[in-house]
């Protein structure tokens, strides 16, 4: 089978998505495995949560786990394994889950390409090597035109340095185009997220 990379800015409805697919899975009768990785806990643990309200548990992959050990049958029996916030795997674990979709099993990932730098992150840059196919999930910077950088900041000042992962949402994040994420400071009366509706 395949493996999908769903990628998009911060607040692109990605989660939103996966839950979907997830639900329109289930409900032709499919098994599915919904995963996040553990560092990811700003709705709970094992609480996947859109900005729409869609909410699902997870199953979790810890950092120095494996994506068998996070599922409570063999991989082969899904249908379909669906990862939300798919850039915080490991290499290793996105390799394993190529093994999987090799082995038959629909594989869809979803999460950033990259982070508040610019940069990919590990996960993000295995899926890009290896998956079947990539879909980008659009969404607007304030300004209307494209958001591709997920502008990390304190006050109204977009930072540039810092450790690549600081887990957060609304409060500390926001996709913008990178002609606005490269004026150093945000407007954040008029910050709101749009999404554009996909292909």
């Amino acid at each position: 089978m395949k493996m999908y990379f769903y990628y998009g800015a911060m607040g692109s409805s990605k989660t939103a998505n996966a839950l979907m697919t997830r639900f329109n899975w289930e409900d032709k009768g499919k098994k599915v495995a919904l995963l996040k990785p553990s560092i990811d806990t700003r709705d709970g643990a094992d609480i996947v949560k859109s900005r729409a309200g869609l909410m699902a548990t997870a199953k979790l992959v810890f950092p120095e786990g494996t994506i068998q050990e996070a599922l409570d049958a063999p991989a082969s029996e899904y249908d379909n394994i669906i990862v939300d916030e798919a850039q915080f795997l490991t290499k290793a674990q996105v390799d394993e889950l190529r093994e999987i979709a090799d082995e038959g099993t629909f594989v869809m990932c979803y999460g950033l390409k990259a982070d508040f730098m610019g940069n990919l992150f590990e996960g993000s840059k295995r899926i890009l090597e290896l998956a079947d196919s990539l879909r980008e999930v659009v969404t607007m910077c304030p300004c209307g035109k494209k958001a591709i950088m997920n502008a990390r900041y304190s006050g109204n000042k977009i930072l540039y340095e810092g450790e690549q992962v600081v887990v957060g949402g609304n409060e500390s994040y926001i996709a913008l185009c990178h002609r606005c994420y490269k004026k150093g400071t945000l407007d954040l009366d008029t910050a709101t997220t749009f999404t554009v509706p996909m292909d």
